[in-house]
């Protein structure tokens, strides 16, 4: 029996299957998950479990190079903004409208994580990423401009 780590079989299997570039959403409860999505419902009750059990669950187990949270969090739910960034602290944090991660965010999501959380604007996108300083530390292989400051963030963080 795996005892650490996320233990959900479903979740644990959304998390191998990510790819470069492919989008986890992690979404309170109230989220309008569009049909045909791949959908991990982990809402108990309101706030079981939280972004605060899940998101970090997360970044301890998925490489990501950049988040979004709506524009509305900045403002008005700075606590969250605060959670993801430092969860994760080498990704690019980013910011879009709210409409986009109900619509076209949620459309190009691999994966939809429903949480329990009654948290305002509660919708983060995470864009799986690569372990950088592994990809690119192979002999002959040159690390573009692009990957040099995102390796340093990595290798800041202790990862």
């Amino acid at each position: 029996m795996k005892n650490r780590g996320i233990l959900n079989a479903e979740l644990a299997r959304a998390v191998a299957s990510m790819g470069h570039t492919d989008i986890m959403m992690v979404v309170d409860a109230g989220f309008p998950i569009p049909n045909g999505a791949w959908r991990i419902d982990l809402a108990i009750q309101q706030d079981l479990p939280t972004h605060e059990q899940i998101i970090p669950l997360l970044a301890s187990e998925l490489i990501v190079e950049q988040t979004f949270v709506a524009e509305d969090v900045l403002e008005y739910n700075p606590v969250l903004n605060k959670l993801v960034q430092e969860s994760f602290p080498a990704a690019e944090h980013s910011t879009a409208k709210h409409e986009d991660l109900l619509g076209s965010i949620a459309a190009r999501a691999k994966v939809i994580v429903r949480t329990g959380a009654f948290n305002p604007w509660g919708n983060v996108a995470l864009v799986s990423g690569i372990d950088a300083p592994i990809w690119f530390d192979r002999p002959g292989v040159t690390t573009p401009d692009s990957y040099k400051a995102r390796i340093e963030a990595i290798k800041k963080e202790g990862n």
